[in-house]
Formats: C-alpha cells, structure tokens, sequence
C-alpha cells in the first residue's frame, strides 16, 4: 500500500488503479485475519453481522486508506492523528492482552511523531499518498486483527479516528446530494472549509486532535464494557460532530460577510466619478 501510494506521488495513478490495489490490500488482509463478526456495545444486545461482515471488512479497509489520504491536506493533521490512534491502540493492546496491537499502535505513534517535528505547521515536509495511505491501511488492519476477538475492541479502533471517518462521510455525502464528479479534485471537506475560511493550520489541527482524544476516551469506555461511560462519550461525540458542521458553517458566514465589508470599504474609498 505504501508502494502504490509512493508511486502515485512520482507518477501520479489513474483512480481505477489505486482503488483496486486498496481492494486487493483488502482481501488479503480479510483472508489473513478473518473478518467482523459481531457488532457489540456496552449495555446494548450483541448484533450478529453474518456473511455481511466479510464485504462490511472489506469495505471498512479500503473507506478508511481513503479516508486517511483524503484528510492528509494540511500541516500536521495527518500526523498528530497518527500519534493519538497509536498510543489509543497501544492502551487497548494492553488491557486486551493482544500485544501485537499494543507494539505496533506504539511503533504507529512513534513514527508519526518523528514525521509531526518536521510536518508540524509551518511545515518542512510533507506525508504524501506514500504515507497517508499507508497509516489508514494500518489503522484498518487493527481493526480486523482484533475484530475477530474482542468486537469492542474494533469499535474502539475507529473511534480512535472518528473524526477522519465522519469528515469524509460528511463531504461524501454533500458532494453525492450535489451531483458533484467523486474522482475530481475539491477542497470541500470540513478542515479544508475552515482553512478557506481563515484559520490558520495550526488551530485546525489542534481541534481535530481534540476530537480524536475524545474519541480515544470513549474507545476505552467501550473496550472497559462501561455502559454508562461509552453511552455518554458516543453522546459526547455526536454533539462534537453536530457543533464541527455548524461551527464550519459559520466561520464561513464570517469570513464571507469580512470579505464583503472590505469589498464595500474599498469601493467607497475609491474615486468618485463627477
């Protein structure tokens, strides 16, 4: 994966190509580590996925390498989630007693730490398809190594990154509703919206690594089967979630209305024809 990322970088791949190496990625890992079985939450009744585990694993590996590539636009955001989903399945690797989760959420957390010196805005290098892809893959591939096991765990994994996997099903969504070519470039997820809009690299990197402690902290009420704690940390992030859209929306509304103040300002500060 990180192979077909790096050439894409130098070469740049047509889409077709990338998306069946990510499938086969899939499969393979599918095959190697089994697939979801169970989807289960603290309080609530074990849901038995079936057969439809198996394409639902498939399809979580290739949505999520995606969605890391995608969310890799700006200083430092890829990386500083990179450092928080790591040590987040370092801790689950150690209470679950699965010790190869536990060293390589650690040797993930290190890495993307090393890269965050250099990435941190102002940024000096940058993590390209070669990396990007590589850590969703990763952080995907956990997800199936434990699901098999411990489902809790899994679910865990992916509140780890909640706020890449919301992000991108929410630009996703919005850009299906407007008819909009899936495959073109656009600048239209929600950290991309907010940079547009006037906050600098830094602040935006800063809050999304907020919501992915958020996210690790209820990853580890549900790993701990606390109903009363997971119950009010899924609360806590879909509130999270509703308050990133609005508040993008209305930064927005803001940096519109300033660019229409200083438009007006401008043009009354000009000449005046007699």
């Amino acid at each position: 994966m990180a192979s077909i990322g790096f050439i894409d970088d130098l070469r740049g791949l047509p889409a077709l190509a990338r998306l069946v190496a990510q499938a086969s990625g899939a499969l393979v890992i599918t095959a190697a580590l089994g697939h979801w079985h169970v989807l289960a939450w603290p309080g609530l009744p074990d849901l038995d996925l079936g057969w439809f585990g198996l394409p639902l694993t498939a399809v979580l590996v290739v949505g999520l390498t995606n969605a890391y590539n995608f969310m890799d636009g700006i200083d430092g955001i890829a990386g500083t989630q990179g450092v928080v989903a790591g040590l987040g399945w370092f801790g689950v690797g150690l209470i679950t007693q699965v010790p190869d989760a536990a060293t390589i959420g650690a040797v993930l957390a290190a890495a993307s730490l090393g890269f965050l010196v250099f990435n941190w805005p102002p940024a000096s290098i940058f993590m390209g398809d070669g990396g990007s892809s590589f850590l969703g893959f990763v952080l995907a591939s956990l997800v199936v190594l434990v699901a098999p096991r411990s489902p809790e765990t899994a679910l865990a994994g992916l509140l780890f990154v909640w706020p890449f996997i919301f992000d991108t099903a929410l630009t996703l969504l919005r850009r299906v509703s407007r008819d909009e070519n899936l495959f073109a470039a656009h600048r239209s997820h929600l950290y991309q919206r907010l940079v547009l809009s006037g906050l600098p690299h830094r602040n935006v990197t800063l809050i999304y690594n907020a919501l992915a402690l958020c996210g690790v902290g209820t990853g580890y009420a549900v790993v701990l089967e606390s109903a009363v704690w997971s119950s009010a940390g899924a609360l806590l992030i879909a509130v999270l979630a509703v308050g990133l859209s609005l508040g993008v929306a209305r930064w927005e509304r803001a940096a519109h209305a300033n660019l229409v103040r200083c438009a007006s300002g401008a043009g009354e500060a000009g000449p005046r024809k007699g």
